[in-house]
């Protein structure tokens, strides 16, 4: 199993409850949640990966469970990883992914391959 099925499981519910469409997908070994066509939030073996911004970055670091992303040996600002001590309860779950679906709006999407 390269991520964890019952975190995207959790993700799907909220995204349905909310009426959020989204786009599911596998990538790079962990498993994409779309919106609008851009990276919203995933779940990279264990972790949830969140697409937040930069506005709210510092701040969220400072939260327990929350730790950049961090792929290449260089962060990646205004996104961050997040462990079990973050998203254990739905609520804190439900937290992380309205943060990123608020955030959508404003995120680039992605240049499209030919």
């Amino acid at each position: 199993m390269a991520y964890n099925e019952y975190l995207v499981e959790r993700i799907e519910n909220y995204f349905q409850q909310k009426k959020v469409p989204y786009r599911g997908m596998k990538m790079m070994g962990g498993y994409c949640f779309m919106v609008d066509e851009k990276m919203c939030v995933g779940v990279v073996k264990d972790e949830v990966m969140a697409r937040i911004g930069t506005d709210n970055y510092e701040e969220a670091l400072k939260k327990e469970g929350c730790k950049e992303m961090n792929f290449t040996g260089r962060a990646m600002k205004g996104y961050v990883f997040l462990t079990e001590d973050a998203t254990d309860l739905d609520s804190d779950l439900e937290y992380w992914v309205e943060l990123a679906l608020v955030f959508n709006p404003f995120a680039k999407a992605s240049k499209k391959k030919k």
